[in-house]
């Protein structure tokens, strides 16, 4: 039995449930993410959406000594309650062992304004510090001859729920848990992930797009806009998901760039200062 922190969105606790699973899907199926949209990946082009139009408990996970734990490193203070399992937090930690609730959903949600690939409006929304932060990037992106689009931002719980059954269904739990998350265990919930692509990884979300010029860019310049790549290469046991060059996470640009030099994954990096913090499968 394994156990999963919810996140509370009020008193800042997390109450431990029991349960025996966990987590998400995404694609290998790369072909078949159209997740977003219930549409075939292969079908999808790209829409320049620069505007809002057509939108979208003793069993506790660690002593209380530790879950009060805090440390400083250089600029950045991450406190256990009141950022890692606080579901508005820029800082929260949301991952198999670290759930959000099922009723949450940021209070300010934007539709981005950079160009995107799906037309529905949910997944074309952020919260608005990332979303202002996305446009950055973008725009620095293209300065340099780069062309990145946007295919899936937040997603609620309820969607999620449709995305993980769907996966299960066509290839089964194991392979399901691998590469999509469980609902509340999805970083999309938060309003502070998107997915990118671009057009030379055809519009979709596949390892290829991190040997891309576009995929590249990202993983080199991501972190001075605040995003980082929260499942990376060769840390598959830690963060329990595939690699996954296309998902990049909002932070902060002081906390991204710290993470990014660390060159840890956040779980790790929480841990290497202290914090006693699940992770893996």
């Amino acid at each position: 039995m394994k156990k999963k922190v919810i996140i509370q969105s009020i008193g800042l606790l997390a109450s431990v449930l029991l349960i025996s699973g966990c987590q998400e899907a995404s694609e290998d199926p790369s072909e078949d993410i159209a997740e977003e949209s219930g549409q075939d990946n292969s079908e999808e082009t790209p829409e320049n959406n620069s505007n809002s139009d057509g939108l979208n408990e003793s069993d506790s996970v660690s002593d209380e000594e530790d879950q009060d734990e805090t440390f400083e490193d250089v600029s950045v203070t991450v406190d256990y309650e009141a950022d890692l399992l606080k579901p508005s937090s820029i800082k929260a930690l949301v991952n198999k062992q670290y759930a959000l609730p099922e009723d949450y959903s940021p209070e300010d949600l934007v539709t981005v304004e950079v160009p995107t690939i799906l037309e529905n409006p949910e997944v074309n929304q952020l919260r608005e510090a990332a979303s202002i932060a996305l446009s950055d990037m973008f725009q620095a992106a293209e300065e340099e001859g780069i062309k990145l689009y946007a295919r899936s931002g937040y997603r609620s719980y309820q969607t999620q729920v449709q995305l993980f059954d769907s996966y299960v269904s066509n290839h089964g739990e194991e392979a399901a848990n691998r590469y999509s998350a469980r609902p509340g265990e999805s970083e999309h919930q938060t309003g502070l992930a998107m997915d990118v692509t671009s057009e030379s990884a055809n519009y979709q979300l596949s390892e290829a797009f991190g040997d891309t010029e576009e995929g590249m860019w990202v993983a080199e310049r991501a972190h001075e806009f605040g995003f980082v790549i929260r499942y990376p290469r060769g840390k598959e046991d830690v963060t329990g998901y595939q690699f996954e060059p296309w998902h990049l996470r909002y932070f902060g640009e002081e906390l991204a760039q710290e993470i990014y030099e660390s060159g840890l994954t956040y779980e790790e990096y929480l841990m290497e200062r202290g914090l006693d913090i699940e992770a893996g499968e």
